[in-house]
């Protein structure tokens, strides 16, 4: 897949998959048929066996298979090298049409023993679209649409907390060094890289200026945007140094993951990004000495949640990383691009200045939460100008045109700017509270949320982030989700479904549009399970139906429409075995309002 800044062009985002591969979930049947074909030119498919095929652990056999698929498509088809979900990079033996691509896709899709298939695009960069300079920093302090952060800063400023910011890289940034630890350049190719080699320890950020044409037809030129030390200062600029702008989590440290280069960055690549950021294992790569507890992702591009994406994303939720991605700057449903439309992510949407929705901000009941965005100019003004700059996010940045020159500082506007205020406020949680789990921080933000002092048109999830009052929530008692069931439930094999209950009192009218049902589930093979959500009224919603999938375990978020079921009442996780021979417990299950 592909990803963007989060302001720029976006690309297709498809996932093509039945059953479940080993790592991670997968999309159910129904939501892999209505995955379009390939619409621009691919490179790469991202593979993903299930475990009981010889592929799932052997390269010689993936190597093998792809090659026997390949021929069978007419193309030169092999087998690249292992990502870290497990899933196998496939190289197309150059660039092919998009027909041309599916019809090597169709080969996978057609055998038993892959469970998805997936293009391998590219995602870029969201953007535009005592301090010196933080009395410009509205989105900090300001009553009206600011996200309340000096209060916080009483209690804690994030030390103690790795961020890990998978973007552009980083360039050398006074005001920015002292809280940067070793991170890493996960981009493949060294003329994306610039850096005349591939994967490497040094993840400086080189440029991403491109020439017209470049990214493809119809591309515009554009400058370097030093993308990743915009969002890097947003969340952990020094502060109180007598210089420049203050950093939300200060006190925290930045790990600069460098995916996106010339022309934005592959799935392939980010994927590796997110696993290796969060403390998992990335073949060829060393282990991370300072595994990040929170990771922000300014990037993405068009089309859901793809597989590879929501393994990789489960696997670090699971190591116990918050991971918090921006919405988009299409000023559309956010459901339909990715990662933002990927389960166990906080996904953000941007507001202005004045309290509404920023005009270029997705939206939709995907959103879980909104935070400063701003707006560089008005909606009606020239794309590419800047004529409130005073509206925008301002940050640590250069002012290389292509490569890098003088550190400067600047405002931005977009999704972009937006995710790293919610990534700095998870550090501050997190460093305050080291006992939170990724779903306390997401239901703490949003439960402390107060309402947009404007309007947003089309949904911004639970309001605008309010700092001080979320971190006064984690800090003055014992911090659960909202509603949360952690009494083992074992489930017994091909026999009756169980429960596990959830009373929920307190709450007026009904349950929100995008209810979140957070899921553990430990299980030795989870295509037996079938899983229902039942409601107060008796109301049941499928959550999951039973499958071929023969990987263990279920951990994952669902979001159920319960608009129409009341919120107050004893709410049911029911969960049956259909199938002999496998056993397993409902380990825990949470609500989110």
């Amino acid at each position: 897949m592909s990803a963007t800044l989060l302001g720029g062009t976006v690309t297709t985002s498809m996932a093509l998959s039945h059953p479940s591969a080993a790592p991670g979930l997968v999309p159910s049947a129904a939501t892999a048929a209505s995955v379009p074909q390939p619409s621009a030119p691919v490179e790469n498919l991202i593979v993903g066996y299930k475990s009981t095929a010889s592929e799932a652990s052997s390269n010689t056999a993936a190597e093998a298979d792809a090659k026997a698929k390949g021929k069978k498509a007419g193309e030169t088809v092999g087998f690249e090298r292992r990502l870290g979900t497990g899933a196998a990079l496939v190289d197309l033996g150059g660039t092919l049409a998009p027909a041309e691509a599916a019809d090597v896709m169709a080969q996978f899709r057609a055998d038993p023993d892959v469970a998805y298939v997936e293009p391998d695009t590219r995602a870029y960069a969201l953007a535009t679209p005592n301090d010196t300079e933080y009395a410009k920093q509205w989105d900090l302090f300001e009553a009206t649409a600011g996200m309340n952060v000096p209060a916080a800063w009483d209690t804690t400023t994030g030390s103690g907390v790795t961020v890990a910011v998978i973007d552009t890289g980083y360039v050398a940034h006074s005001d920015l060094a002292a809280n940067v630890v070793a991170g890493y350049d996960f981009i493949s190719t060294s003329s994306a890289a610039r850096d005349g080699n591939g994967r490497d320890s040094n993840p400086a950020d080189e440029g991403d200026w491109t020439a017209a044409g470049e990214c493809g037809i119809g591309s515009k030129a554009s400058g370097s945007s030093w993308h990743g030390t915009h969002v890097a200062g947003t969340i952990s600029a020094a502060t109180n140094n007598g210089k420049g702008v203050a950093g939300i989590a200060y006190g925290a440290k930045i790990q600069p993951v460098r995916v996106l280069g010339k022309c934005g960055g592959a799935t392939s690549d980010i994927v590796d990004a997110i696993t290796w950021a969060s403390g998992g294992s990335v073949p060829g790569i060393p282990a991370n000495a300072t595994p990040a507890k929170v990771i922000n992702m300014s990037l993405g591009g068009s089309g859901t949640c793809g597989t590879s994406y929501q393994n990789a994303i489960n696997a670090a939720v699971g190591r116990g990383t918050t991971v918090v991605v921006a919405a988009g700057n299409s000023n559309s449903d956010a459901s339909g691009f990715s990662p933002a439309s990927c389960n166990n992510v906080i996904n953000v949407a941007a507001s202005n200045r004045t309290g509404d929705r920023s005009y270029y901000s997705n939206y939709g009941s995907i959103i879980d939460i909104a935070a400063p965005g701003g707006e560089t100019r008005r909606a009606t003004d020239t794309p590419g100008t800047i004529t409130t700059p005073e509206n925008g996010i301002l940050s640590t940045l250069n002012s290389g045109t292509s490569t890098p020159s003088a550190e400067n500082y600047k405002p931005y506007q977009g999704t972009s700017m937006a995710a790293p205020h919610v990534a700095g406020l998870a550090a501050l949680m997190k460093s305050a509270n080291t006992a939170l789990t990724p779903a306390q921080i997401e239901s703490a933000i949003k439960t402390n949320a107060r309402p947009l002092a404007g309007t947003c048109t089309g949904g911004c999830g639970a309001g605008l982030a309010d700092a001080a009052k979320t971190v006064a929530a984690v800090t003055s008692g014992p911090v659960t989700p909202a509603y949360e069931n952690t009494t083992d439930v074992a489930i017994p094999d091909n026999a009756g479904a169980v429960s596990s209950s959830i009373t929920v009192s307190g709450r007026t009218g009904n349950a929100p549009a995008a209810l979140k049902v957070n899921v553990d589930i430990k299980h030795s093979y989870r295509g037996d399970l079938v899983i229902d959500l039942v409601g107060p009224g008796g109301a049941v919603k499928r959550l999951k139906s039973s499958s071929g999938d023969s990987a263990a375990n279920v951990l994952t978020t669902y979001t159920v429409d319960a608009s129409a079921w009341p919120a107050n009442g004893t709410w049911q996780l029911r969960v049956q075995d259909v199938a002999a021979a496998d056993t397993g417990y409902i380990d825990s299950w949470s609500l989110g309002f």
